[in-house]
This record gives structure tokens, sequence and C-alpha cells, in this order.
């Protein structure tokens, strides 16, 4: 059965708001529950680690569970040479809805914790470290998603891009945001989750040559995908279930 591309694309923002609400819930409720900045990012990253997963296969079926604009323009980017993935009008059904989900995903978190709807963030996050560090958690995120697809082992992917975030949150100096409808997303929430709205188009330049160098490791590593045959999921559209993120 092929799904139609708006039933596509409103699961990737159904997905992407999900997974904002998340992060951004989690983070206000650390705060109040701890003065403790290490308790709070333990349990932002540990809401998030265990909510990606289910959030993979809530949509996964439907629409990949992409969740990430820089997940659908590698799959994209790779199919071109073998005919797969994303299609070019796939590409821009899905990056629009996983942006505008994201952002009714922070507006979604505020309200429930009877915060206004929409307030610019005021954390500033600019430094070269940091800019390096979202490099290399959207890199290992990337190859990860593509060599687990080209391996034929897509269905093990809810459980280690949980883990990989989870992990990646506490290695990386950045705490991995690793995707920039996310990034767009948190500068709408003056918590401990946010980002400045000054700080969010480095972020998204860095993610997005992370993107690129993280898949050219994969491929790299997995020149071909995996053997006709293998066991890698395919949502209702016909396309490998590649899956987000992030933080």
């Amino acid at each position: 059965m092929t799904t139609g591309i708006g039933r596509r694309a409103f699961a990737e923002f159904f997905g992407t708001g999900l997974l904002v609400a998340v992060v951004i819930g989690s983070g206000v409720m650390a705060v109040r529950l701890s003065q403790d900045v290490g308790v709070q990012l333990l349990a932002n990253s540990a809401a998030t680690a265990a909510a990606l997963p289910v959030i993979i296969i809530l949509v996964g079926p439907i629409s990949g569970a992409h969740l990430n604009p820089v997940v659908s323009l590698v799959d994209w980017l790779l199919g071109r040479r073998e005919r797969s993935g994303l299609s070019a009008r796939e590409v821009v059904a899905y990056l629009p809805a996983q942006v505008a989900g994201g952002i009714a995903g922070a507006v979604l978190a505020n309200l429930m914790f009877a915060l206004p709807p929409v307030t610019a963030s005021t954390h500033i996050r600019s430094a070269p470290s940091l800019w390096l560090g979202e490099v290399v958690a959207t890199a290992g995120l990337v190859a990860l998603i593509v060599a687990l697809a080209r391996q034929g082992r897509a269905h093990l992917a809810p459980p280690l891009v949980g883990a990989y975030i989870g992990a990646a949150y506490w290695f990386t100096s950045s705490t991995s945001f690793a995707n920039p409808a996310v990034t767009i997303a948190r500068g709408f929430s003056d918590t401990f989750a946010g980002i400045a709205p000054s700080s969010i188009p480095a972020f998204v330049a860095v993610q997005l040559l992370g993107a690129l160098v993280g898949a050219v490791i994969a491929v790299a590593l997995y020149p071909a995908s995996g053997p006709a045959g293998a066991d890698a999921r395919q949502d209702d559209g016909g396309h490998d279930v590649v899956v987000p993120h992030s933080s």
C-alpha cells in the first residue's frame, strides 16, 4: 500500500512535534525538580533517549520517521545514484512539515508548563567548540542511520538511535542538537533546552556539514545497500525506514 504524501508529511509533523515536546518538556521538569545541572541534563537526556524509539515506531511505518531535515536530505542525495530514497517532491513536503511540527511541539511544551506559548530563548550557544560538537553529533547520527539501512538492519534503528542520542548528550560539547528542525524549534522556548535565535544559523550550518561528513563515512564503510531480501523495514510509501533525530 502506498501512503499519500500528505499523510506522510503529517507523520513527520506529528513525530517531530512530539520529539520537541519531549526535549523541552523534560528540560523544564528537570529544572523544576533539581538545582543540579548534571541531574537536569541526565533527566533531559534520559527522557529523550527513551522517547525516541517510541516515536520512531509510532510514525516510522508511515513516513520512515526521519523527523530531521538532514536525514531527509541525505536520504534524497544518496538515493539519486540508486534511484531509491525520497523524491525531490517528498523532500519539499517533509522539510517544512518537520520545522512546523517542531515549532508546534515547542508551543505545546510551553503551554503544558504554564509558560507563554512562545518566548524567544536567551540561551546563547555560540563558540567553535560547540559547532565542532554539532558536526560530530550530526555526523555520528547520519552515519549510524545510513549504515543500518545499508546493512539491512533498519529494524535496529529505534533502540540504537535512542542510545546514540542519549550518549551524545554527554560526549558532545553542544549536547547534540543534530537536527535543524529541532534547533529552530528550541529557539521558541526560553527554557533549559532553548537556544537563542542568534545562535541558530551557525548550528544549522554545521549540522549540514556534519550530515555530509556522516554520509561520506557511511558510504566509505558500506559502498552499496544491503542485499536483496535483507530485513530493512519500509514505510507505506516503499521507502526504507530511516529514522530521526534528535535531541
